[in-house]
């Protein structure tokens, strides 16, 4: 029978385990609720970027206000839904950054390398596809949209606040989550967990899905689901050679 002084020792591993899991949670809650409260406090700034790519239908209909609210609750509840979800998205370096102090301590070092790798590739793809979405791919689904081919000349626009808005910014959270794909490949390729040749034999399977994906996460239009998916087939691709030239998921 083990002695209490064993006993104690056996158990202080799990204890500090336990420990360091709530001190991660607790800072990752108090991260979270001050980006949410910096959203709710700036969050003019953060529509003004929204409103950006709207401009186009400003243009068009030549008028300054176009978007309307059709409740009095609206207004509100837009603000606190985009700032709760602006705040997580503000707060995710902080809940990385904890899951991977709390993962590494298990982790060898060219596992420790790969991760770090992946974090700064994932950060470049995440801004590619902010500014691509922005700049690209909304301002010419909004145009497709609200062209003459599907609204007449003799047909007004009366488009709704809260809708609009958050359109813009749903369609950039997806792209920034899509745009993570290759680098949850070559996770799960370091890992050991996916093989390079499993997805070069499931190559044209994805392409279907990541198509797919596009179509269900984006508008209804053919312009923005081609424009968000063909990247992602590149990218795709890119990632299974960049595994073959660092001769990831071979074993």
């Amino acid at each position: 029978m083990l002695s209490a002084k064993n006993r104690s020792l056996g158990e202080m591993p799990f204890l500090d385990h336990i420990r360091e899991l709530r001190k991660r949670i607790i800072i990752s809650l108090y991260a979270l609720l001050i980006a949410v409260a910096l959203s709710f406090v700036f969050y003019n700034i953060v529509i003004s970027i929204l409103f950006g790519p709207l401009k186009t239908i400003q243009q068009l209909i030549g008028e300054e206000e176009f978007l309307f609210v059709h409740t009095i609750f609206e207004g509100f509840i837009l603000r606190m839904k985009i700032s709760i979800i602006a705040g997580i998205i503000l707060s995710l370096p902080v809940h990385l950054y904890n899951i991977l102090k709390y993962v590494f301590p298990g982790l060898k070092e060219n596992e420790k390398t790969v991760i770090f790798s992946s974090l700064s590739a994932s950060f470049v793809l995440g801004v590619f596809a902010f500014f691509y979405s922005y700049f690209k791919i909304i301002p010419m689904s909004v145009s497709f949209l609200t062209s003459y081919g599907f609204i007449p000349a003799n047909v007004g626009l009366l488009l709704n606040y809260g809708k609009s808005i958050f359109y813009i910014f749903q369609f950039l959270l997806i792209s920034l989550l899509l745009f993570q794909l290759p680098i949850v490949f070559i996770v799960l390729m370091t890992m050991n967990i996916l093989k390079r040749k499993t997805l070069l034999r499931l190559s044209r399977y994805i392409m279907v899905v990541i198509f797919i994906l596009s179509a269900i996460m984006t508008p209804p239009d053919f312009i923005s689901q081609v424009s968000l998916a063909l990247p992602l087939i590149v990218l795709f691709f890119l990632t299974i050679g960049i595994a073959k030239a660092l001769r990831i998921g071979e074993s």
